[in-house]
């Protein structure tokens, strides 16, 4: 059976499930890596500019969507500034587990289907409870690079089930004269 689309677990709908020892089968987390790049430099705030991915709206965002997210904005500054020009990090971790209560369908499926009987469902997936003005992905970076950065994070905001903004905390003195 196909995977439901992203749509019918974006609201944040009641409390969120998140015990993992009481339940059986949860899948594993798509997402890899939570920080790449020149992780040493940020730390000491050796980079001058900072900018950050922050979501417009509250709402849940799965697993394979911040995958996404981080694949593509990593890609995108990788390969303009190299690997020791960023320091890129993935703020949210997905703790809250999705669950689905798959229906067959097609002919005959009235003796297979349950309906609604026990209709607690079964674990698809883990999805980030996110709420309106939080960090999703931030760029620590060079200001010669800043161009691309801003690049990927907007490529990063499309993966995204919420509209995105970019905002620069650090270094928006410095690039008066780039921008």
């Amino acid at each position: 059976m196909a995977r439901k689309p992203a749509k019918m677990y974006r609201q944040i709908k009641g409390p969120a499930y998140t015990r993992r020892q009481y339940t059986g089968g949860v899948p594993n987390n798509r997402i890899l890596r939570y920080h790449m790049g020149n992780r040493t430099v940020a730390e000491a705030n050796g980079f001058e500019v900072v900018l950050n991915l922050t979501v417009d709206n509250s709402v849940q965002i799965r697993h394979t969507a911040l995958e996404a997210a981080r694949m593509i904005s990593n890609a995108t500054i990788r390969n303009a500034a190299t690997e020791m020009g960023y320091a890129l990090r993935v703020h949210k971790y997905p703790h809250h587990v999705i669950r689905e209560n798959k229906q067959a369908t097609g002919a005959g499926a009235d003796r297979v289907s349950q309906g609604m009987r026990l209709s607690f469902g079964k674990n698809v997936g883990t999805a980030a409870r996110v709420k309106r003005g939080e960090v999703i992905i931030s760029i620590h970076t060079r200001p010669q690079f800043y161009l691309q950065a801003k690049d990927a994070l907007r490529k990063a905001g499309m993966k995204l089930p919420t509209p995105c903004t970019i905002k620069v905390v650090k270094g928006a003195e410095t690039l008066k004269g780039l921008v």
